[in-house]
């Protein structure tokens, strides 16, 4: 589900993936679903492609995301209760125990909070890879003897 999910650099929001065009992509707006396009010059990224910084490797979006989830059942984060830097870095604490403090900004946080409060509001909840997507790539792979 993170793969069809956009962020658009110099644009708010997120954005869902339509359609490939010929130099460009169709994305529609995951709150108003107005459509538009990126272009080339745009720096587009999936969410699927992020991950944050760990004491011990970088843990993918769709994972924190998911600890999100699991920790708040599901529910929309009060991003009021997380303007202060110690609620911030409190609260990531709370989703990613090893999270690199040097590393991840206060203003990553934030942008978390509002991507995973914009998700949730608009539906999308699997955060995670399907089974069979994880099996599809696997059996590309060639199998060690």
């Amino acid at each position: 589900m993170l793969k069809e999910i956009l962020a658009i650099s110099g644009r708010p929001g997120l954005y869902r993936l339509v359609k490939y065009g010929k130099n460009n992509i169709i994305v529609e707006n995951i709150i108003d679903k107005k459509r538009g396009t990126a272009s080339q010059r745009d720096k587009v990224i999936s969410l699927a492609d992020i991950s944050m910084y760990t004491e011990s490797g970088d843990k993918p979006l769709g994972e924190v995301l998911e600890a999100i989830k699991v920790k708040y059942d599901a529910k929309p984060l009060n991003a009021a209760d997380y303007k202060e830097p110690a609620a911030l870095q409190e609260f990531f604490k709370g989703v990613v125990p090893d999270f690199d403090v040097e590393r991840v900004y206060n203003t990553d946080i934030k942008k978390l909070v509002n991507w995973y409060n914009l998700l949730i509001n608009n539906g999308f909840t699997d955060f995670l890879p399907k089974e069979e997507e994880k099996e599809d790539e696997t059996k590309d792979e060639p199998k060690a003897e």
